[in-house]
Protein backbone atom coordinates (compact mmCIF):
# COMPACT_ATOMS: atom_id res chain seq x y z
CA UNK A 1 0.00 0.00 0.00
CA UNK A 2 2.80 2.39 0.89
CA UNK A 3 4.61 1.64 -2.35
CA UNK A 4 1.43 2.39 -4.30
CA UNK A 5 0.99 5.75 -2.59
CA UNK A 6 4.65 6.63 -3.21
CA UNK A 7 4.28 5.68 -6.88
CA UNK A 8 1.19 7.86 -7.20
CA UNK A 9 3.01 10.82 -5.66
CA UNK A 10 5.93 10.29 -8.03
CA UNK A 11 3.63 10.79 -11.03
CA UNK A 12 1.80 13.81 -9.63
CA UNK A 13 3.61 17.13 -10.14
CA UNK A 14 3.92 19.63 -7.32
CA UNK A 15 1.51 22.53 -7.47
CA UNK A 16 2.08 26.22 -6.99
CA UNK A 17 0.32 28.32 -4.37
CA UNK A 18 -2.55 29.30 -6.65
CA UNK A 19 -3.44 25.60 -6.98
CA UNK A 20 -2.32 24.16 -3.63
CA UNK A 21 -3.24 27.16 -1.47
CA UNK A 22 -0.98 29.57 0.38
CA UNK A 23 0.24 33.14 0.27
CA UNK A 24 2.47 34.99 -2.15
CA UNK A 25 4.08 38.24 -0.98
CA UNK A 26 5.95 40.52 -3.35
CA UNK A 27 8.33 42.97 -1.71
CA UNK A 28 9.59 46.02 -3.59
CA UNK A 29 12.78 47.73 -2.34
CA UNK A 30 12.70 51.38 -1.32
CA UNK A 31 15.98 53.28 -1.65
CA UNK A 32 16.76 56.77 -0.41
CA UNK A 33 17.87 58.08 -3.79
CA UNK A 34 15.16 56.29 -5.73
CA UNK A 35 17.70 54.33 -7.76
CA UNK A 36 17.70 50.59 -8.31
CA UNK A 37 19.20 48.64 -5.38
CA UNK A 38 22.49 46.81 -5.76
CA UNK A 39 22.41 43.11 -6.53
CA UNK A 40 24.59 42.47 -3.47
CA UNK A 41 22.01 43.99 -1.14
CA UNK A 42 19.18 42.10 -2.86
CA UNK A 43 21.03 38.80 -2.60
CA UNK A 44 21.70 39.41 1.08
CA UNK A 45 18.05 40.26 1.73
CA UNK A 46 16.95 37.08 -0.07
CA UNK A 47 19.31 35.02 2.08
CA UNK A 48 18.08 36.55 5.34
CA UNK A 49 14.39 36.14 4.44
CA UNK A 50 14.94 32.58 3.19
CA UNK A 51 16.67 31.61 6.45
CA UNK A 52 13.82 33.10 8.45
CA UNK A 53 11.07 31.35 6.47
CA UNK A 54 12.85 27.99 6.32
CA UNK A 55 13.76 28.22 9.98
CA UNK A 56 10.10 28.11 10.95
CA UNK A 57 9.83 24.57 9.57
CA UNK A 58 7.59 25.49 6.63
CA UNK A 59 8.41 23.09 3.81
CA UNK A 60 8.59 24.02 0.13
CA UNK A 61 8.64 27.77 0.79
CA UNK A 62 10.31 29.72 -2.00
CA UNK A 63 12.14 33.04 -1.78
CA UNK A 64 13.57 34.41 -5.01
CA UNK A 65 14.46 37.60 -6.84
CA UNK A 66 12.25 38.77 -9.66
CA UNK A 67 14.01 41.69 -11.30
CA UNK A 68 14.39 44.17 -8.39
CA UNK A 69 11.59 42.61 -6.36
CA UNK A 70 11.63 39.71 -3.91
CA UNK A 71 8.83 37.15 -4.23
CA UNK A 72 8.05 34.94 -1.23
CA UNK A 73 5.75 31.96 -1.73
CA UNK A 74 4.63 30.19 1.43
CA UNK A 75 2.40 27.14 0.79
CA UNK A 76 -0.34 26.49 3.29
CA UNK A 77 0.34 29.69 5.24
CA UNK A 78 -2.40 32.21 5.88
CA UNK A 79 -2.07 35.88 5.08
CA UNK A 80 -1.31 36.98 8.65
CA UNK A 81 1.33 34.30 9.21
CA UNK A 82 3.07 35.04 5.92
CA UNK A 83 3.16 38.77 6.60
CA UNK A 84 4.57 38.18 10.07
CA UNK A 85 7.38 36.06 8.64
CA UNK A 86 8.48 38.49 5.95
CA UNK A 87 7.70 41.85 7.48
CA UNK A 88 9.87 41.58 10.60
CA UNK A 89 13.39 42.87 10.09
CA UNK A 90 16.10 40.27 10.60
CA UNK A 91 18.23 42.22 13.06
CA UNK A 92 21.57 41.43 14.57
CA UNK A 93 21.77 41.69 18.34
CA UNK A 94 24.82 41.49 20.61
CA UNK A 95 24.11 39.60 23.83
CA UNK A 96 26.26 38.52 26.75
CA UNK A 97 26.67 34.74 27.07
CA UNK A 98 25.34 33.50 30.41
CA UNK A 99 25.81 29.75 29.85
CA UNK A 100 27.03 27.46 27.09
CA UNK A 101 26.95 23.72 26.47
CA UNK A 102 27.15 21.14 23.73
CA UNK A 103 24.31 20.91 21.24
CA UNK A 104 22.70 17.87 22.90
CA UNK A 105 22.80 16.31 26.34
CA UNK A 106 25.60 13.79 26.71
CA UNK A 107 26.70 11.59 29.62
CA UNK A 108 29.12 13.61 31.70
CA UNK A 109 32.73 12.51 31.86
CA UNK A 110 35.20 13.08 34.64
CA UNK A 111 35.67 16.85 34.81
CA UNK A 112 38.98 18.09 33.49
CA UNK A 113 41.06 21.02 34.52
CA UNK A 114 40.54 24.45 33.04
CA UNK A 115 44.12 25.45 32.11
CA UNK A 116 45.40 28.95 31.72
CA UNK A 117 46.35 29.82 28.14
CA UNK A 118 49.75 31.04 27.21
CA UNK A 119 50.86 33.44 24.54
CA UNK A 120 49.25 36.70 23.49
CA UNK A 121 45.82 35.67 24.77
CA UNK A 122 46.90 35.32 28.39
CA UNK A 123 43.98 34.84 30.75
CA UNK A 124 43.44 36.57 34.05
CA UNK A 125 42.63 34.38 37.08
CA UNK A 126 39.05 35.56 36.93
CA UNK A 127 38.78 34.36 33.38
CA UNK A 128 39.09 30.73 34.42
CA UNK A 129 37.86 30.67 37.99
CA UNK A 130 34.45 29.32 37.07
CA UNK A 131 35.08 27.66 33.70
CA UNK A 132 33.86 24.17 34.51
CA UNK A 133 34.54 21.09 32.41
CA UNK A 134 30.99 20.80 31.03
CA UNK A 135 31.11 24.35 29.72
CA UNK A 136 34.52 23.97 28.17
CA UNK A 137 33.88 20.57 26.66
CA UNK A 138 30.49 21.59 25.28
CA UNK A 139 31.85 24.52 23.40
CA UNK A 140 34.95 22.87 22.04
CA UNK A 141 34.78 19.07 22.19
CA UNK A 142 38.33 18.59 20.88
CA UNK A 143 40.98 20.02 18.67
CA UNK A 144 40.27 17.83 15.68
CA UNK A 145 38.11 18.53 12.68
CA UNK A 146 34.43 18.09 13.27
CA UNK A 147 32.20 16.29 10.71
CA UNK A 148 30.83 19.68 9.73
CA UNK A 149 34.29 20.99 8.94
CA UNK A 150 34.42 23.62 11.69
CA UNK A 151 37.78 24.90 12.94
CA UNK A 152 39.24 25.70 16.34
CA UNK A 153 40.01 29.39 16.81
CA UNK A 154 43.64 30.30 17.38
CA UNK A 155 42.62 32.94 19.91
CA UNK A 156 44.78 35.48 18.18
CA UNK A 157 44.39 39.09 19.13
CA UNK A 158 45.62 42.24 17.49
CA UNK A 159 45.85 45.64 19.18
CA UNK A 160 44.32 48.65 17.56
CA UNK A 161 46.70 50.94 15.69
CA UNK A 162 45.53 53.67 18.06
CA UNK A 163 46.20 52.78 21.72
CA UNK A 164 43.39 55.07 22.79
CA UNK A 165 40.83 52.90 21.04
CA UNK A 166 41.85 49.42 22.05
CA UNK A 167 40.05 46.89 19.92
CA UNK A 168 41.21 43.51 21.19
CA UNK A 169 38.56 40.81 20.86
CA UNK A 170 39.12 37.11 20.44
CA UNK A 171 36.60 35.19 18.39
CA UNK A 172 35.45 31.60 18.09
CA UNK A 173 34.60 31.36 14.41
CA UNK A 174 34.66 28.65 11.78
CA UNK A 175 37.66 28.80 9.49
CA UNK A 176 38.02 25.54 7.58
CA UNK A 177 37.97 21.77 7.79
CA UNK A 178 41.45 21.22 9.25
CA UNK A 179 40.94 22.10 12.93
CA UNK A 180 38.28 21.74 15.60
CA UNK A 181 35.06 23.50 16.47
CA UNK A 182 34.42 27.22 16.16
CA UNK A 183 32.44 27.64 19.34
CA UNK A 184 35.17 27.28 22.02
CA UNK A 185 35.52 29.10 25.31
CA UNK A 186 38.87 30.55 26.34
CA UNK A 187 39.40 27.71 28.82
CA UNK A 188 38.82 25.12 26.13
CA UNK A 189 41.22 26.85 23.76
CA UNK A 190 43.88 27.00 26.40
CA UNK A 191 43.49 23.30 27.00
CA UNK A 192 44.80 22.65 23.52
CA UNK A 193 48.10 24.30 24.46
CA UNK A 194 50.71 21.92 25.93
CA UNK A 195 52.23 24.72 27.96
CA UNK A 196 49.02 25.53 29.80
CA UNK A 197 49.07 25.40 33.57
CA UNK A 198 45.94 23.56 34.65
CA UNK A 199 43.76 24.93 37.39
CA UNK A 200 41.39 22.44 39.03
CA UNK A 201 37.70 23.13 38.68
CA UNK A 202 34.80 22.04 40.87
CA UNK A 203 33.62 18.50 40.32
CA UNK A 204 29.91 18.05 39.72
CA UNK A 205 27.97 15.96 42.15
CA UNK A 206 26.93 12.48 40.93
CA UNK A 207 23.34 13.59 40.51
CA UNK A 208 24.51 16.33 38.13
CA UNK A 209 26.20 13.93 35.76
CA UNK A 210 25.04 14.82 32.25
CA UNK A 211 23.49 18.14 33.27
CA UNK A 212 24.69 20.77 30.76
CA UNK A 213 24.53 23.40 33.48
CA UNK A 214 26.61 21.44 36.01
CA UNK A 215 29.31 23.65 37.47
CA UNK A 216 28.07 26.78 35.73
CA UNK A 217 26.84 29.95 37.37
CA UNK A 218 23.07 30.17 36.84
CA UNK A 219 22.46 33.31 38.88
CA UNK A 220 20.42 35.97 37.16
CA UNK A 221 18.99 33.54 34.58
CA UNK A 222 15.24 33.21 34.07
CA UNK A 223 14.27 29.81 35.57
CA UNK A 224 12.10 28.99 32.58
CA UNK A 225 15.13 29.29 30.32
CA UNK A 226 17.07 26.75 32.36
CA UNK A 227 14.59 24.01 31.49
CA UNK A 228 14.50 25.10 27.86
CA UNK A 229 18.30 25.05 27.75
CA UNK A 230 18.41 21.50 29.10
CA UNK A 231 15.92 20.15 26.55
CA UNK A 232 16.72 22.06 23.35
CA UNK A 233 18.36 20.00 20.58
CA UNK A 234 20.60 22.21 18.46
CA UNK A 235 21.44 19.36 16.10
CA UNK A 236 17.88 19.34 14.76
CA UNK A 237 17.23 20.52 11.21
CA UNK A 238 15.50 23.72 12.32
CA UNK A 239 17.55 24.77 15.31
CA UNK A 240 15.80 28.03 16.06
CA UNK A 241 16.88 29.80 12.90
CA UNK A 242 14.29 32.33 11.90
CA UNK A 243 13.15 32.96 15.47
CA UNK A 244 12.09 36.50 16.18
CA UNK A 245 13.86 37.19 19.48
CA UNK A 246 12.79 39.92 21.86
CA UNK A 247 15.78 42.20 22.57
CA UNK A 248 14.42 42.96 26.03
CA UNK A 249 14.36 39.32 27.18
CA UNK A 250 16.91 36.60 27.82
CA UNK A 251 16.82 33.81 25.25
CA UNK A 252 18.11 30.32 24.52
CA UNK A 253 19.83 30.07 21.13
CA UNK A 254 21.89 27.65 19.06
CA UNK A 255 25.05 28.26 17.10
CA UNK A 256 24.61 28.48 13.36
CA UNK A 257 26.61 25.28 12.84
CA UNK A 258 24.52 23.39 15.41
CA UNK A 259 27.49 22.57 17.65
CA UNK A 260 26.54 24.51 20.79
CA UNK A 261 23.64 26.03 22.70
CA UNK A 262 23.62 29.23 24.68
CA UNK A 263 21.68 31.13 27.29
CA UNK A 264 21.99 34.78 26.34
CA UNK A 265 21.24 37.96 28.23
CA UNK A 266 19.15 40.87 26.98
CA UNK A 267 20.47 42.61 23.88
CA UNK A 268 23.26 45.04 24.73
CA UNK A 269 23.80 46.41 21.21
CA UNK A 270 21.44 46.35 18.23
CA UNK A 271 22.70 45.52 14.75
CA UNK A 272 21.39 48.83 13.49
CA UNK A 273 24.13 50.51 15.54
CA UNK A 274 26.84 48.94 13.35
CA UNK A 275 27.96 51.43 10.74
CA UNK A 276 30.12 49.01 8.80
CA UNK A 277 32.14 45.81 8.82
CA UNK A 278 35.01 44.89 6.56
CA UNK A 279 37.17 41.81 6.10
CA UNK A 280 40.89 42.30 5.65
CA UNK A 281 44.34 41.13 6.71
CA UNK A 282 46.40 42.27 9.65
CA UNK A 283 49.43 44.16 8.29
CA UNK A 284 51.67 42.66 10.99
CA UNK A 285 50.66 39.01 11.14
CA UNK A 286 48.94 38.64 7.77
CA UNK A 287 45.98 36.84 9.36
CA UNK A 288 42.43 37.50 8.17
CA UNK A 289 40.41 39.73 10.51
CA UNK A 290 37.07 41.51 10.58
CA UNK A 291 36.99 45.21 11.45
CA UNK A 292 33.67 46.39 12.93
CA UNK A 293 32.72 50.06 13.28
CA UNK A 294 29.86 51.39 15.39
CA UNK A 295 27.70 54.46 15.25
CA UNK A 296 27.83 56.96 18.12
CA UNK A 297 25.19 55.30 20.30
CA UNK A 298 26.40 51.82 19.44
CA UNK A 299 29.98 52.74 20.32
CA UNK A 300 28.89 53.78 23.81
CA UNK A 301 26.80 50.63 24.29
CA UNK A 302 29.60 48.40 23.04
CA UNK A 303 32.14 50.06 25.31
CA UNK A 304 29.83 49.62 28.32
CA UNK A 305 29.16 45.91 27.72
CA UNK A 306 32.80 45.05 27.00
CA UNK A 307 33.92 46.94 30.10
CA UNK A 308 31.39 45.08 32.23
CA UNK A 309 32.08 41.53 31.07
CA UNK A 310 35.84 41.58 30.44
CA UNK A 311 36.68 40.58 34.04
CA UNK A 312 33.94 37.97 34.38
CA UNK A 313 34.71 34.23 34.36
CA UNK A 314 34.08 32.19 31.22
CA UNK A 315 31.70 31.89 29.54
CA UNK A 316 30.24 35.18 30.79
CA UNK A 317 33.08 37.12 29.22
CA UNK A 318 31.78 36.17 25.76
CA UNK A 319 29.62 38.48 23.64
CA UNK A 320 27.41 36.56 21.22
CA UNK A 321 26.27 38.05 17.93
CA UNK A 322 22.77 36.73 17.24
CA UNK A 323 21.25 37.01 13.78
CA UNK A 324 17.65 35.91 13.33
CA UNK A 325 17.70 33.75 16.44
CA UNK A 326 21.02 31.93 15.97
CA UNK A 327 24.54 32.69 17.22
CA UNK A 328 26.84 33.43 14.30
CA UNK A 329 29.91 34.23 16.42
CA UNK A 330 30.66 34.47 20.15
CA UNK A 331 34.03 36.18 20.79
CA UNK A 332 35.72 36.38 24.16
CA UNK A 333 36.22 39.99 25.25
CA UNK A 334 39.65 40.41 26.85
CA UNK A 335 39.51 44.12 27.59
CA UNK A 336 37.15 47.07 27.36
CA UNK A 337 36.79 48.33 23.81
CA UNK A 338 35.97 52.05 23.63
CA UNK A 339 36.31 54.23 20.58
CA UNK A 340 33.60 52.70 18.39
CA UNK A 341 35.82 50.19 16.58
CA UNK A 342 36.55 46.52 17.24
CA UNK A 343 38.72 43.93 15.58
CA UNK A 344 37.70 40.28 15.53
CA UNK A 345 40.54 37.84 14.92
CA UNK A 346 40.83 34.06 14.80
CA UNK A 347 41.46 31.23 12.36
CA UNK A 348 39.73 33.04 9.51
CA UNK A 349 40.07 32.49 5.81
CA UNK A 350 39.15 35.07 3.21
CA UNK A 351 35.80 33.36 2.68
CA UNK A 352 34.83 33.06 6.34
CA UNK A 353 35.97 36.57 7.24
CA UNK A 354 34.01 38.03 4.32
CA UNK A 355 30.95 36.02 5.30
CA UNK A 356 31.12 37.27 8.90
CA UNK A 357 31.65 40.86 7.72
CA UNK A 358 28.55 40.61 5.54
CA UNK A 359 26.51 39.19 8.39
CA UNK A 360 27.58 42.00 10.71
CA UNK A 361 27.21 44.70 8.07
CA UNK A 362 23.78 43.49 7.05
CA UNK A 363 22.64 42.62 10.56
CA UNK A 364 19.34 44.13 9.53
CA UNK A 365 17.82 43.72 6.09
CA UNK A 366 20.09 45.81 3.85
CA UNK A 367 17.08 47.41 2.20
CA UNK A 368 13.69 48.70 3.23
CA UNK A 369 10.82 46.98 1.49
CA UNK A 370 7.20 47.76 0.88
CA UNK A 371 4.60 45.09 0.19
CA UNK A 372 3.62 45.70 -3.42
CA UNK A 373 1.22 42.75 -3.47
CA UNK A 374 -0.10 40.08 -1.13
CA UNK A 375 -2.15 37.28 -2.66
CA UNK A 376 -3.70 34.56 -0.50
CA UNK A 377 -5.36 31.48 -1.96
CA UNK A 378 -7.24 28.94 0.12
CA UNK A 379 -6.71 25.26 -0.58
CA UNK A 380 -10.36 24.96 -1.64
CA UNK A 381 -10.05 27.77 -4.15
CA UNK A 382 -6.79 26.26 -5.37
CA UNK A 383 -8.48 22.92 -6.04
CA UNK A 384 -11.32 24.67 -7.86
CA UNK A 385 -8.83 26.50 -10.06
CA UNK A 386 -6.97 23.26 -10.75
CA UNK A 387 -10.14 21.47 -11.76
CA UNK A 388 -11.19 24.43 -13.89
CA UNK A 389 -7.82 24.49 -15.64
CA UNK A 390 -7.90 20.76 -16.32
CA UNK A 391 -11.44 20.96 -17.68
CA UNK A 392 -10.47 23.85 -19.94
CA UNK A 393 -7.48 21.88 -21.22
CA UNK A 394 -9.59 18.78 -21.84
CA UNK A 395 -12.26 20.77 -23.68
CA UNK A 396 -9.64 22.47 -25.84
CA UNK A 397 -8.07 19.13 -26.69
CA UNK A 398 -11.45 17.58 -27.56
CA UNK A 399 -12.44 20.50 -29.81
CA UNK A 400 -9.15 20.25 -31.73
CA UNK A 401 -9.58 16.49 -32.10
CA UNK A 402 -13.11 16.89 -33.46
CA UNK A 403 -11.89 19.45 -35.97
CA UNK A 404 -9.08 17.17 -37.13
CA UNK A 405 -11.49 14.26 -37.62
CA UNK A 406 -14.10 16.31 -39.50
CA UNK A 407 -11.65 18.03 -41.79
CA UNK A 408 -8.86 15.49 -42.25
CA UNK A 409 -10.71 12.24 -41.48
CA UNK A 410 -8.05 9.50 -41.58
CA UNK A 411 -5.20 11.99 -41.44
CA UNK A 412 -6.91 13.47 -38.39
CA UNK A 413 -6.29 10.20 -36.52
CA UNK A 414 -2.56 10.71 -37.04
CA UNK A 415 -2.91 14.27 -35.76
CA UNK A 416 -4.83 13.05 -32.69
CA UNK A 417 -2.18 10.41 -31.97
CA UNK A 418 0.49 13.12 -32.21
CA UNK A 419 -1.46 15.36 -29.80
CA UNK A 420 -1.80 12.48 -27.32
CA UNK A 421 1.94 11.81 -27.48
CA UNK A 422 2.67 15.51 -27.02
CA UNK A 423 0.30 15.62 -24.02
CA UNK A 424 1.94 12.63 -22.33
CA UNK A 425 5.41 13.99 -23.08
CA UNK A 426 4.47 17.37 -21.64
CA UNK A 427 3.02 15.83 -18.48
CA UNK A 428 6.11 13.69 -17.89
CA UNK A 429 8.38 16.69 -18.47
CA UNK A 430 6.42 18.78 -15.96
CA UNK A 431 6.53 15.91 -13.45
CA UNK A 432 10.28 15.45 -13.84
CA UNK A 433 10.93 19.18 -13.49
CA UNK A 434 8.65 19.28 -10.46
CA UNK A 435 10.45 16.53 -8.55
CA UNK A 436 14.01 17.33 -9.63
CA UNK A 437 14.24 21.03 -10.47
CA UNK A 438 11.85 22.69 -8.02
CA UNK A 439 9.24 23.44 -10.68
CA UNK A 440 5.68 23.98 -9.45
CA UNK A 441 2.68 23.80 -11.73
CA UNK A 442 0.56 26.93 -11.40
CA UNK A 443 -2.53 28.28 -13.10
CA UNK A 444 -0.54 30.43 -15.59
CA UNK A 445 1.37 27.30 -16.59
CA UNK A 446 -1.88 25.46 -17.23
CA UNK A 447 -3.18 28.38 -19.30
CA UNK A 448 0.02 28.35 -21.33
CA UNK A 449 -0.27 24.61 -21.90
CA UNK A 450 -3.91 24.92 -23.01
CA UNK A 451 -3.10 27.73 -25.43
CA UNK A 452 -0.21 25.70 -26.81
CA UNK A 453 -2.56 22.94 -27.94
CA UNK A 454 -3.40 25.06 -30.95
CA UNK A 455 0.29 25.76 -31.59
CA UNK A 456 1.06 22.04 -31.53
CA UNK A 457 -1.86 21.20 -33.85
CA UNK A 458 -0.74 23.92 -36.24
CA UNK A 459 2.47 22.00 -36.99
CA UNK A 460 0.51 18.92 -38.00
CA UNK A 461 -1.81 20.97 -40.17
CA UNK A 462 1.11 22.57 -42.02
CA UNK A 463 2.48 19.12 -42.83
CA UNK A 464 -0.88 17.63 -43.86
CA UNK A 465 -1.69 20.56 -46.11
CA UNK A 466 1.69 20.31 -47.78
CA UNK A 467 1.09 16.61 -48.49
CA UNK A 468 -2.25 17.36 -50.07
CA UNK A 469 -0.76 20.14 -52.18
CA UNK A 470 1.93 17.80 -53.47
CA UNK A 471 -0.67 15.22 -54.44
CA UNK A 472 -2.91 17.81 -56.13
CA UNK A 473 -0.26 19.73 -58.04
CA UNK A 474 2.51 17.25 -58.64
CA UNK A 475 0.47 14.18 -59.42
CA UNK A 476 2.69 12.30 -57.01
CA UNK A 477 1.98 9.09 -55.21
CA UNK A 478 1.31 9.35 -51.51
CA UNK A 479 4.71 7.90 -50.59
CA UNK A 480 6.65 10.44 -52.61
CA UNK A 481 4.32 13.25 -51.55
CA UNK A 482 4.98 12.46 -47.89
CA UNK A 483 8.76 12.80 -48.33
CA UNK A 484 8.71 15.87 -50.58
CA UNK A 485 6.13 17.61 -48.41
CA UNK A 486 8.21 16.97 -45.31
CA UNK A 487 11.32 18.61 -46.75
CA UNK A 488 9.29 21.73 -47.48
CA UNK A 489 7.02 21.72 -44.44
CA UNK A 490 9.71 21.25 -41.81
CA UNK A 491 11.25 24.60 -42.70
CA UNK A 492 7.93 26.32 -42.11
CA UNK A 493 7.42 24.39 -38.87
CA UNK A 494 10.88 25.29 -37.56
CA UNK A 495 10.50 28.97 -38.44
CA UNK A 496 7.07 29.18 -36.79
CA UNK A 497 8.28 27.40 -33.63
CA UNK A 498 11.44 29.52 -33.51
CA UNK A 499 9.38 32.73 -33.60
CA UNK A 500 7.10 31.38 -30.87
CA UNK A 501 10.05 30.27 -28.71
CA UNK A 502 11.83 33.62 -29.04
CA UNK A 503 8.63 35.41 -28.06
CA UNK A 504 8.24 33.13 -25.04
CA UNK A 505 11.89 33.65 -24.08
CA UNK A 506 11.66 37.44 -24.24
CA UNK A 507 8.40 37.42 -22.32
CA UNK A 508 9.87 35.13 -19.66
CA UNK A 509 12.85 37.38 -18.92
CA UNK A 510 11.01 40.68 -19.14
CA UNK A 511 7.79 39.70 -17.38
CA UNK A 512 7.18 39.13 -13.67
CA UNK A 513 5.22 36.48 -11.81
CA UNK A 514 2.24 34.92 -13.58
CA UNK A 515 3.16 36.22 -17.03
CA UNK A 516 6.59 34.63 -16.73
CA UNK A 517 4.92 31.33 -15.84
CA UNK A 518 2.73 31.57 -18.91
CA UNK A 519 5.79 32.25 -21.09
CA UNK A 520 7.63 29.27 -19.59
CA UNK A 521 4.76 26.93 -20.49
CA UNK A 522 4.66 28.24 -24.06
CA UNK A 523 8.40 27.83 -24.50
CA UNK A 524 8.32 24.31 -23.06
CA UNK A 525 5.47 23.12 -25.33
CA UNK A 526 7.15 24.72 -28.35
CA UNK A 527 10.24 22.57 -27.80
CA UNK A 528 8.09 19.50 -27.22
CA UNK A 529 6.18 20.23 -30.44
CA UNK A 530 9.41 20.08 -32.45
CA UNK A 531 10.40 16.79 -30.82
CA UNK A 532 6.99 15.17 -31.47
CA UNK A 533 6.68 16.33 -35.08
CA UNK A 534 10.19 15.18 -35.99
CA UNK A 535 10.32 11.94 -34.03
CA UNK A 536 6.70 10.79 -34.11
CA UNK A 537 4.41 12.49 -36.65
CA UNK A 538 6.70 12.27 -39.66
CA UNK A 539 7.82 8.62 -39.08
CA UNK A 540 4.19 7.63 -38.47
CA UNK A 541 3.10 9.33 -41.69
CA UNK A 542 5.77 7.46 -43.64
CA UNK A 543 4.39 4.18 -42.30
CA UNK A 544 0.71 4.85 -43.00
CA UNK A 545 1.55 5.99 -46.53
CA UNK A 546 2.24 2.32 -47.29
CA UNK A 547 -1.24 1.30 -46.19
CA UNK A 548 -3.76 0.69 -48.93
CA UNK A 549 -6.40 2.65 -47.02
CA UNK A 550 -4.45 5.88 -47.55
CA UNK A 551 -2.52 5.15 -50.73
CA UNK A 552 -5.70 4.16 -52.64
CA UNK A 553 -7.50 7.28 -51.49
CA UNK A 554 -10.35 5.80 -49.45
CA UNK A 555 -13.20 8.23 -48.82
CA UNK A 556 -12.47 8.24 -45.11
CA UNK A 557 -8.74 8.66 -45.52
CA UNK A 558 -8.90 12.39 -46.19
CA UNK A 559 -6.96 11.83 -49.43
CA UNK A 560 -9.82 10.71 -51.69
CA UNK A 561 -10.16 12.04 -55.23
CA UNK A 562 -13.07 14.34 -54.41
CA UNK A 563 -11.23 15.99 -51.56
CA UNK A 564 -8.07 16.25 -53.65
CA UNK A 565 -10.02 17.94 -56.49
CA UNK A 566 -9.30 15.20 -59.01
CA UNK A 567 -11.46 13.01 -61.24
CA UNK A 568 -11.70 9.27 -60.71
CA UNK A 569 -9.67 8.73 -63.90
CA UNK A 570 -6.82 10.91 -62.57
CA UNK A 571 -6.94 9.03 -59.29
CA UNK A 572 -6.73 5.69 -61.07
CA UNK A 573 -3.87 6.91 -63.27
CA UNK A 574 -1.93 8.10 -60.25
CA UNK A 575 -2.43 4.84 -58.44
CA UNK A 576 -1.20 2.95 -61.51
Amino acid sequence: MGATVALQKAFVPKFGLDLAGGTTVTLSPVTQNGKAPSQESLDRAVTIIRQRVNGTGISDAQVAKSNDNIVIQIPGAGRDEALRLVSTTAELRMRQVLAVAAATNQPAEVPTAAPTPSGSAAATPAATSKASAPAAESAAPNGNATPAGRALSKALTAPSPDPSTSTRATTHRRAGADAGTARSTRAARAKASPSAAPTPTPTAAPQDMGDPLAGQDTSGIDPALLNEFRTIDCTAKNRGQGAIDDPNKQIVACSDDGSARYILDKAAVQGTEISGAQAGTDPTTGEWIVQVDFKSKGATQFADITRRITTLPAPRNQLANVLDGVVIVAPTIEEAIPGGSARISGSFTQTTSTELADQLKYGALPLKFQQSSVVSVSSTLGQDQLHGGLIAGALGLIVVMIYLLLYYRGLGVIGIASLCVATVFTYLTVDILSHNAGFRLSLPHIIGLVVSIGITADSFIVYFERIRDEIKEGHRTLRSAVEVAWRRARRTILVADAVMFIAALVLFFLAVGDVAGFAFAMGLTTLIDIVVVFLFTKPLMSLVAKLRFFSKGHKLSGLDAERMGRTSAEQTLQEA
